[in-house]
């Protein structure tokens, strides 16, 4: 393959691909850039496809390479890549979605995908280069994919739209989306977004589109006149005895039957369809001249084909409803005693039990990827265990599809959630997904809403989502209907899984995946449309249940207790080496949280332990005014006068003419070493040393600080009164607030 590089100008920035001088033995390769960011892309398919495979085996692998940004990670000991990050599969899932559908039906040939990461700038984003990458390497590995593809990210600040934003523009916009399509269409969408119209994300994704144009055909250019040798992929071959004997048993009145409101009843039906298959080709069947897996494939064609000519024709369902009804839903609050927060969602079968937890700050999660150093207070886990669809396989931790869903509705709640000021929790919310019809993500967003409602988090609105199907004639585009609410069936054999999610004003998250070649700009529009009527109706049913956030925690949820201290304490707070930080841990039950600017957040159990910690530093960062009457202890004795020590590491003198009223001989006549006696700053000199006189009453001045200062700072205090404190929120018996302290 000969040596070739072509450019263009990409908003602004150099696009590139090139094939040299990074040359390797895959099928074909590539190094795309943008700016400084720069994906190196192979594509390797194996010679022959794997016997007996009903799936296409494709693998995609994103590499994140912490050289690329100049980083060195690890611990002190390992400094090896281990486990791809969450970001890292999600990029990885973003690269296969757009391509899996580009290549022949069937196909059993291994095919794998690897985009390294080499390069990185900060505003550029890798994932659109690496999918731009991808489709360059297997337009260059002469297999008969469909493409090429170009992806593009868009952002939406200031009222305008934004092609390829930087991260200032993503953090102070309201729109991430990435998009990705081939030169006729639109094949996949990912978004997160801050209450985006209808109409504003048709612009973005016609701007998008334009763009998408340019870089595939750049590609196309770049292929063009190479001497690429063809490979011819294998494809599953039907056996056709067992499609003769589908057809010869399988009636059209058998499969008007394959209907049921429930998955089970479907279920139910296809078996006793499947044992008279069984049953009248037992000998063929012992002859293997087909396998039963052979005659279930071709009835579940059968039966997508009638379900899909049931939709075209007549608008009917499998399970009865219309193309845009929703299946029933129901809602069930606080169905867990002992967590902060807890709802179950269920629309038709599918049922998502979603839990909230709140935490401290210091409960936050670090993320540490190659080009982004955050600490998240907000994160989502997705969970489908194989029970959900009745299914028996062994457990291995969250799958890619786990970490996608698990994202998507993290997203979806991420532009509602109460700031750090106003909510200063973290909060970790778990989607179990118990049972499994179809759009089980969908009800994970929901169910986070209600969860988070529950646990009294103050949203600024509700969130509901929707998943919309579509079902379009082989032959002929212009006839297609768009389902309203997918179960699985309809997800298995349709055409779309267009997911959406958001508030009455606008999306807030937005993911399609087609099994088609591309949707047009007008069929997206009405399937936007059609969803947010689903949306809202959805939102009704959940706002019966619970109409806005309950304005108390858990009685279970910890309090968190803020104050704010100067920067120059924070030191003294820590103590040497966090000797002082954890003795009042340890002491106090609670965890501490001190921000740079001097902000300190006590997470506490109980209200004892949280007020404890909260006198303890106040004494630590007590700061005497003149006129301060306070208790002290004396430390030294002088032959003028007596040291006291008046809260921790700040003492005073009291000189032996301010002892007493009445003339003092010898200083010890009036007071002895350890001896607690109360005193008055008077004066604080030009070196900032605390000059003291006795008193013997408390009458005659305020008091800043708390009646008793312990002398010894490594010691509990043990305050008489209660610190007043000014309130986020009132404290309600059995429950917990979060308390300001001012």
């Amino acid at each position: 393959m000969q040596a070739k590089t072509l450019q263009m100008e990409l908003m602004g920035k150099e696009f590139k691909i090139s094939n040299t001088p990074l040359i390797t033995y895959a099928n074909g390769y590539a190094t795309v850039s943008l700016g400084d960011t720069v994906i190196m892309a192979n594509a390797l398919i194996s010679e022959v496809g794997r016997e007996g495979q009903d799936f296409f085996p494709l693998t995609v692998d994103f590499e994140e390479n912490m050289y690329a940004s100049g980083k060195i990670k690890g611990s002190r000991f390992v400094k090896r890549e281990g486990r791809p990050s969450e970001k890292a599969v999600l990029t990885s899932r973003l690269i296969d979605r757009p391509i899996r559908p580009l290549f022949p039906k069937g196909t059993t040939n291994e095919v794998q995908l690897i985009c390294s990461t080499l390069s990185v700038e900060k505003d550029v984003d890798p994932a659109t280069t690496a999918i731009n990458a991808a489709s360059t390497a297997l337009m260059l590995s002469g297999a008969p994919f469909e493409g090429p593809i170009g992806a593009v990210r868009m952002g939406f600040k200031d009222d305008k739209l934004i092609i390829n934003p930087n991260d200032e523009d993503i953090k102070t916009g309201r729109l991430n989306l990435t998009v990705a399509g081939t030169l006729d269409a639109i094949t996949m969408v990912e978004c997160a977004s801050s209450e985006i119209s209808e109409d504003q994300m048709l612009e973005a994704l016609s701007l998008a589109h334009e763009q998408i144009k340019k870089i595939c055909q750049l590609q196309l250019d770049f292929v063009k006149d190479m001497d690429i040798p063809e490979i011819s992929l294998s494809v599953a071959e039907k056996n056709e005895e067992a499609k003769k004997a589908v057809e010869e048993t399988v009636s059209a009145v058998m499969l008007e039957e394959v209907k049921g409101k429930t998955k089970m009843d479907v279920k139910k039906k296809i078996h006793e369809i499947e044992e008279k298959l069984f049953e009248k080709y037992a000998k063929e069947l012992e002859e293997e001249i087909f396998t039963k897996s052979d005659l279930k494939s071709f009835l579940t064609e059968k039966i997508e084909a009638n379900m899909r000519k049931n939709v075209l024709e007549k608008g009917e369902r499998i399970d009865g409803r219309k193309v845009d009804e929703i299946r029933p839903i129901s809602v069930q609050l606080d169905v867990l005693p002992r967590v902060h927060g807890s709802a179950i969602f269920q629309r038709g079968e599918t049922t998502a039990l979603t839990i909230t937890t709140l935490g401290g700050p210091g409960d936050a999660q670090i993320i540490e990827t190659m080009d982004e150093e955050e600490s998240r207070t907000y994160f989502h886990h997705y969970r489908f265990p194989p029970y959900a669809v009745g299914e028996i396989k062994p457990l291995r931790g969250p799958s890619r599809r786990d970490i996608g869903h698990g994202d998507l509705a993290e997203r979806a709640l991420l532009p509602v959630l109460p700031t750090k000021e106003e909510f200063p929790y973290t909060l970790w919310l778990v989607s179990e997904i118990i049972r499994c019809n179809g759009s089980s993500s969908m009800a994970s967003v929901c169910g986070s809403t209600l969860s988070l409602m529950t646990a009294g988090v103050p949203i600024k609105k509700p969130v509901s989502a929707i998943a919309m199907g579509l079902m379009m004639d082989k032959n002929d585009k212009s006839k297609y209907r768009i389902l309203s609410d997918i179960q699985g069936l309809e997800d298995f054999g349709g055409d779309m899984d267009f997911k959406v999610a958001g508030t009455k004003d606008g999306i807030t998250a937005l993911q399609m995946d087609i099994k088609i070649k591309g949707l047009s700009l007008e069929l997206m529009k009405e399937a936007l449309e059609q969803a947010k009527r689903g949306r809202m109706e959805i939102m009704d049913k959940m706002l019966e249940a619970l109409p806005e956030p309950r304005k108390e925690l858990s009685k279970y949820a910890p309090l968190i207790m803020s104050m704010q201290i100067k920067t120059d304490f924070i030191k003294v707070v820590i103590g040497k080496g966090g000797e002082m930080i954890n003795k009042i841990i340890a002491e106090c039950g609670v965890d501490i949280n001190i921000e740079d600017d001097g902000l300190v957040q006590i997470t506490a159990p109980t209200q004892e332990g949280g007020e404890k910690a909260v006198e303890w530093i106040k004494k630590l960062t007590f700061e005497p005014k003149v006129g301060d009457i306070m208790e002290g202890k004396v430390v030294k004795i002088l032959d003028f006068g007596a040291m006291v020590e008046f809260a921790p590491g700040k003492d005073g003198l009291v000189h032996i003419s301010k002892l007493s009223k009445q003339r003092v001989r010898k200083v010890e006549d009036v007071v002895k070493l350890g001896d607690k006696i109360m005193v008055k700053l008077f004066e604080i000199d030009d070196l900032g040393r605390y000059n003291l006189m006795k008193v013997e009453s408390l009458n005659g001045g305020p008091i800043n600080a708390p009646e008793v200062v312990p002398t010894d700072p490594t010691l509990p205090p043990d305050a008489k009164e209660k610190p007043d404190y000014k309130t986020l929120g009132e404290r309600v018996e059995g429950t917990h607030s979060v308390r300001k302290i001012v």
